[in-house]
């Protein structure tokens, strides 16, 4: 049986590898994505909202019913950025859209896309603000929240990466790629957006997944997970 999802994240590349998986997928009969800027795609599954401000969904809330999960693919990187800051743009604002979705509809499935390294007691002050996101979600009351810890992602498709680093990172590690695809803490693009797919469809038991998992679950059918 398919499945609707909203999803946020669509112009970057976590958020574009997941939305063309669901564009491809039999499993996902529609999209709608919530973004600050317009996508440049377009497909008969495709739905898109414009909305600035994440932390208040209440313009949009009528919108926003019907769906069966939400992708939450939408982050920002810790470079540069102090504690403060980094706990306003992610622990704030992605439980606030949790919240305020939640309020919408509580019976979603609910993934959000973390780290790998995630600690709400660790050393590094991402991992800690990611860690303490994933608990709030955990307990936000969903039917069921799953907390992505990517590793590696390995793009297989022509993915946008906005951040000037990431770009030249992925350029000197591109030759490097089919050792990189046999470790446990890398997932394709592809893999990533099937996970997520499985996710919905089989409800594993397991809440938290590291890369190893869900390159599992990139496979999993409703027995196995």
């Amino acid at each position: 049986m398919s499945f609707s999802t909203i999803l946020t994240g669509s112009t970057g590349m976590v958020g574009r590898s997941v939305l063309l998986q669901c564009l491809e997928s039999d499993e996902v009969s529609g999209v709608l994505v919530i973004n600050r800027h317009p996508i440049d795609l377009s497909h008969p599954k495709l739905k898109e909202i414009i909305h600035q401000n994440f932390s208040d969904l209440s313009p949009i809330a009528e919108r926003l019913r019907g769906y069966d999960a939400c992708f939450f693919c939408a982050g920002v990187s810790s470079v540069g950025k102090d504690e403060t800051e980094y706990t306003r743009l992610t622990y704030d604002l992605v439980t606030a859209f949790a919240r305020d979705l939640n309020a919408v509809d509580a019976d979603l499935v609910f993934t959000y896309v973390s780290g790998l390294g995630t600690d709400p007691n660790g050393r590094q002050m991402w991992a800690r603000v990611k860690g303490r996101t994933e608990n709030a979600l955990l307990e936000m009351g969903f039917r069921a929240a799953y907390m992505f810890r990517l590793g590696l992602l390995l793009p297989q498709r022509g993915l946008p990466t906005q951040t000037g680093w990431i770009k030249v990172l992925y350029r000197l590690l591109r030759p490097a790629f089919p050792l990189l695809r046999r470790t446990s803490w890398s997932v394709t693009d592809r893999e990533l957006g099937l996970a997520m797919i499985n996710c919905v469809r089989t409800l594993p038991a397991k809440r938290m997944l590291e890369s190893r998992d869900i390159g599992r679950l990139a496979y999993a059918t409703a027995d196995s997970a």
